[in-house]
């Protein structure tokens, strides 16, 4: 059957309604290009992105070194599983445990992979080493999380529109308010708990910033009772909050390759997205031996997870981070852009407030969750030539890839603003 060629924007659109499941919602523009800050669509208009596919593409759209590494590995050798050694890993598996700070990695594939992984991590080690009775570990979560959408991570989810008609969900899961030490502390009593996951900032809830010194007293608290601190980082990390992690905001340390002070660094690090710039499904558990040697032949694993090709590009993608001081970069530009929100927030009623750090804001719309406001809005966005898009009803997220430039910066701030005070309910 022939396929269409030169497809519209409505072709294209119209192919995956009547062809694909409807699990998502997006914004109506049809993407066939991407360099750097800027994407392009069918019809050949050209976008700042301000979204970077959820943070993954935070070293720009089709880096030209990560492209390389993809292209020159697709060349040799792309899948083995791991029946058999191939000669990346090994080098890969070094070079990120040296740049995170920790002794042994466990690569996957996607988000939701890692952040599974990490759970069953936490429960064996619950077992094993802590010593609680068998199927009785706990794992403390946050509400309003999104850690992914497997059953078992949904089960961990407040969201009536993951949650319904998927039932039953996994047992031994604690939800508990999120920038909530008090809460923690509670729930913390309780000798069967394993492990308590957080994000470091929750993003799909709209870049939820807990307050200064949140992280650091739920690592001291989670010590102190013999649990294990889990920090999904996937969308937080690899530079998008100004660090390379956003755990690594709440230490003083100098040295932007590494996780943080050791009451601050998290015992199991959950990494995906941009560990491989948005060109390859790479994602990674980082613990140290104690933890990790928990895990067996047999315990775990992937066809695809640690496949050269993946580790090609991640470790071309982490080297890009480092190399272009895109943490830096990150810190610099989300400075001036909350300043910039700031000013214009004050001549407008229609926003009520920016929050983030780095290169992870959003605002909040002066509506309610309900409303259609803040997609009216990134739809005018998209007409100006911009791509953003809301989360949780009325909050517009902005999170533009990390390679932008000051200028690029202001021309989008421009962009904003012009639509902003253009725009009528």
């Amino acid at each position: 059957m022939a396929v269409l060629q030169d497809l519209t924007s409505q072709q294209a659109i119209d192919l995956e309604n009547k062809y694909g499941a409807h699990n998502y919602h997006p914004l109506p523009v049809v993407l066939t290009k991407g360099e750097g800050v800027f994407v392009w669509d069918v019809e050949g208009k050209k976008y700042y992105d301000f979204l970077s596919a959820y943070s993954a593409v935070n070293q720009g759209h089709c880096h030209p070194k990560i492209i390389k590494a993809l292209t020159d590995q697709a060349q040799n050798l792309t899948l083995t599983s791991r029946a058999f050694y191939n000669d990346q890993l090994g080098k890969f598996e070094k070079f990120a445990t040296a740049y995170f700070g920790y002794d042994k990695l466990l690569p996957m594939n996607t988000g939701a992979e890692a952040v599974e992984t990490a759970l069953k991590i936490a429960r064996k080690w619950g077992y094993e080493k802590k010593g609680i009775p068998a199927n009785q570990a706990k794992i403390i979560v946050c509400e309003n999380n999104f850690h992914g959408r497997t059953i078992t991570i949904i089960s961990a989810s407040n969201d009536p529109v993951a949650t319904e008609n998927f039932g039953p969900f996994t047992p031994g899961i604690v939800s508990i308010p999120y920038n909530d030490i008090a809460a923690l502390s509670e729930a913390l009593q309780d000798e069967h708990v394993a492990a308590f996951i957080a994000e470091p900032i929750q993003g799909e809830a709209g870049v939820f910033v807990p307050d200064e010194g949140y992280i650091k007293a739920a690592r001291a608290l989670c010590k102190e009772k013999n649990v294990l601190f889990i920090a999904d980082e996937v969308q937080t990390g690899i530079a998008r909050t100004g660090k390379l992690l956003a755990t690594c905001g709440n230490c003083n340390c100098a040295d932007r390759n590494c996780s943080g002070e050791p009451e601050v660094k998290p015992d199991v690090l959950i990494l995906g997205k941009a560990i491989s710039g948005g060109v390859f499904p790479v994602s990674a558990v980082l613990a140290n031996d104690e933890i990790m040697e928990v895990i067996r032949p047999g315990n775990h694993g992937s066809t695809f997870g640690g496949n050269p090709l993946a580790c090609a590009v991640a470790t071309a993608a982490l080297e890009v981070v480092r190399d272009e001081r895109l943490a830096e970069n990150a810190a610099e530009l989300g400075e001036l852009f909350r300043s910039e929100m700031e000013r214009i927030i004050a001549e407008t009623d229609l926003v009520l407030k920016v929050r983030g750090k780095g290169l992870l804001n959003a605002i909040v719309i002066n509506d309610t969750e309900e409303s259609s406001t803040a997609w009216d809005i990134c739809m005018a966005l998209k007409e100006n030539g911009l791509l953003a898009k809301p989360t949780h009803g009325n909050i517009i997220r902005f999170a533009p890839p990390l390679v932008m430039t000051k200028e690029q910066l202001m021309d989008c701030v421009s962009i904003i603003e012009s639509t902003l005070k253009a725009f009528k309910k």
